[in-house]
């Protein structure tokens, strides 16, 4: 298969990526609307406006610019961070009922929760989906053959056994251990295994291996080294989807845990964090691929999109809930001063992350250096 033109990964970028901020952003939408707070602005985009509308509620519905994400601005709220608007003498009690700021300190956190609950619910809805139509395709965890030369090898392991559990935690199917061995490169490891009916515990050290891309590019990743057996398709009914579907976004969810420890402890390294051009790229690549393939992905940049909001950085919305809970415990909100540093350090760290994912993604695609 040719690779996916420029214009064609463009294309897919902007098909994956707009839905989720919608939704996203329509997650903060809705629940602020059902907690009675007039919403001024639904972009989707950042920058000047392409287009746009209003609704008989005064809301300005427009697409900007900038297609990296997008916001829904409050009444009451001074900019699209929606940070407070200190000066609101002007408005009159109706008007300031409908602003965010006067609405309980629980009604602000499910307004602001809303967005990223509503990506996780996506990607739900998604894997729910493909469990239904596909079936739950799964690998039973015993091992069909061990190649030479690899940890499997070292430490014995042999045609037959079934993992149980790896450092504790239980192994239901192959693909469990993936994911306990492939984020972890040449760590220790403990093995549960059964062989003839007999429980066996084995201490090993995990192999390492290297995932390459067509630049050249290494990722280093977990090495067992064991082949699995035949897959089998399991029937999903309409009761057990929905419990697949958060199954299957909870098991992504440990994986992404997992990985930005290992980045922030230097296990492993922050040049393997890609942005918007190696998710271009991707998105591409999946769309070529088939659609299948391709909503798959936007479950799991939809899990992203999730699981990054809800980190406690100021400017995203898992900062505003960490404000909630220190105005929950001390009983009245922070500062100004000290929100406005907050916000100046989250912008900060924000602008910094894009900096060096991009710097990332340059330096794959053989553009920088």
């Amino acid at each position: 298969m040719e690779n996916p033109s420029f214009l064609f990964s463009v294309g897919a970028f902007l098909l994956l990526l707009g839905p989720l901020v919608f939704i996203h952003e329509m997650g903060h939408y809705l629940v602020g609307r059902w907690c009675g707070v007039k919403a001024d602005v639904f972009s989707i985009g950042f920058g000047r406006e392409i287009f746009g509308w209003n609704d008989k509620s005064g809301t300005r519905w427009k697409v900007s610019m900038i297609p990296l994400g997008g916001y829904v601005q409050f009444a009451g709220d001074m900019n699209p961070a929606s940070q407070p608007d200190a000066d609101m003498s002007d408005l009159s009690e109706a008007e300031r009922n409908q602003t965010f700021q006067s609405k309980t300190l629980l009604q602000r956190a499910a307004i602001v929760f809303a967005g990223p609950a509503v990506n996780f619910l996506f990607a739900i809805l998604i894997f729910a989906g493909f469990a239904l139509i596909y079936g739950n395709v799964v690998t039973p965890p015993l091992v069909e053959n061990v190649e030479p030369g690899t940890a499997a090898a070292e430490y014995q392991l042999e045609e037959g056994d079934r993992i149980l559990a790896i450092n504790g935690e239980d192994i239901s199917y192959f693909e469990d251990i993936r994911q306990h061995v492939m984020p972890w490169p040449g760590a220790a490891a403990t093995l549960l295994i059964e062989r003839d009916g007999v429980q066996l515990e084995k201490q090993i050290e995990l192999g390492t291996a290297y995932a390459e891309d067509r630049f050249g590019n290494k990722s280093p990743y977990g090495l067992l080294g064991i082949a699995p057996p035949k897959q089998i398709i399991e029937p999903v009914s309409l009761i057990e989807a929905p419990g697949y579907g958060v199954e299957k976004t909870i098991n992504v969810v440990k994986l992404m845990v997992t990985t930005l420890g290992q980045i922030i402890t230097g296990t492993r390294s922050i040049k393997e964090m890609g942005g918007v051009l190696k998710i271009g790229q991707v998105s591409g690549e999946q769309l070529a691929a088939g659609p299948t393939n391709f909503i798959n992905l936007v479950a799991l940049i939809s899990i992203n999109l999730g699981f990054i909001n809800l980190l406690p950085i100021p400017m995203l919305d898992g900062g505003h809930l960490l404000f909630y809970a220190i105005e929950a415990v001390r009983r009245r909100p922070l500062g100004p001063n000290a929100t406005e540093w907050a916000y100046r350090f989250g912008l900060s760290f924000v602008l910094l992350f894009m900096v060096v994912v991009t710097v990332n993604d340059l330096l794959s695609f053989r553009l920088l250096g």
